[in-house]
């Protein structure tokens, strides 16, 4: 494996003088664009559509506000943090039309081009700068004088200087506190798609609902059953973070270490195993990618699906829970 570059291995001075427009101000977008001018980048805009409810937190922030069209326009990078199935909207009206000659492309995730959703000139560096975590956590851990673990790469390298200005943006959003390393936009795409649909969000899901159901078939109480299969779900997690697998095995009862050794390698049989492949071949070609954003760019993507989950018998027994416990209204 490869060892990791920290601060004192990284130049900031890329990203010191670098004209460079932040494309969304959301939990990527403000956490970016704060722990850059904290780490010394002067000329920094926000660029938002028209109407976007982020204008006046950016505003209020100190950052001046532009349109995309202008943004592209006037940088030497934009760094483009909205979501990721709106990438290709933005480049094709907004972006690729208006962008000054020899400007830089930044993302945060490999998604859009990996799947060539977006098909940058071959004036520009095309950079990844990828802080593994949740975007609102970039700022967090910032403020704590640490970082989330980076991941850099370079898909072109138009200037010669696209390593140097992934490296520098990275360390100015705190990564080169605790380690930037090496990746490409193939890994890193599949890996985090991987990881949050099977694992991370889909899978840890599918097994609480699952669960939950099958506790209230037996005569569980529905509260009794979202606090084994729901709630504590943080406990085993935050455990997990601090101390891996190994170590939070040491750290429950012998019966719950018992139990799970008995029923893991049954939960993670043959069929499991084929849900695992099927979505792997989804991810590794583009049919996942391609999916996802023609239902975005359609409108009122999962709207049905999220109203569904509101009327479920799990998220009633959720909101009571959490109203007890926190006097939360949801």
């Amino acid at each position: 494996m490869t060892d990791a570059l920290y601060n004192d291995d990284i130049d900031l001075s890329p990203i010191f003088d670098l004209k460079l427009a932040l494309v969304g101000y959301g939990n990527h977008g403000r956490s970016h664009a704060l722990c850059l001018r904290d780490s010394g980048a002067r000329n920094i805009r926000i660029a938002l559509r028209p109407g976007s409810p982020s204008r006046a937190k950016a505003e209020a922030d100190g950052f001046e506000v532009v349109t995309l069209a202008e943004a592209a326009g006037w940088a030497d990078a934009v760094a483009l943090l909205a979501a990721d199935e709106a990438h290709r909207q933005i480049w094709d009206t907004e972006i690729a039309p208006n962008r000054k000659p020899g400007q830089a492309l930044i993302v945060c995730h490999g998604f859009s081009v990996h799947y060539d959703l977006i098909k940058p000139p071959a004036d520009c560096d095309v950079i990844l700068a990828a802080a593994k975590g949740p975007g609102g956590a970039v700022r967090q851990e910032f403020e704590k004088g640490k970082g989330l673990i980076g991941f850099w790469a370079v898909h072109q390298d138009a200037s010669g200087r696209a390593r140097e200005i992934a490296l520098a943006y990275l360390a100015g959003i705190g990564s080169g506190n605790v380690g930037i390393f090496p990746t490409t936009f193939r890994e890193e795409t599949v890996s985090d798609l991987f990881g949050e649909q099977v694992v991370l969000v889909g899978g840890m899901v599918a097994l609480a609902k699952a669960s939950f159901d099958r506790l209230v078939a037996a005569g569980v109480s529905e509260r009794m059953a979202y606090i084994d299969c729901v709630h504590e779900i943080k406990y085993l997690a935050d455990l997990i973070q601090s101390r891996g697998i190994a170590g939070m095995y040491k750290a429950i009862s012998d019966t719950a270490e018992f139990g799970a050794r008995e029923i893991e390698d049954r939960i993670a049989g043959p069929e499991l195993r084929k849900v695992f492949d099927d979505a792997m071949v989804d991810i590794e070609s583009d049919r996942f990618a391609r999916k996802w954003v023609e239902t975005y760019e359609a409108g009122e993507a999962m709207v049905a699906d999220r109203d569904a989950d509101e009327a479920l018998k799990i998220e009633e027994a959720g909101r009571d829970l959490r109203s007890r416990l926190y006097g939360a209204s949801k």
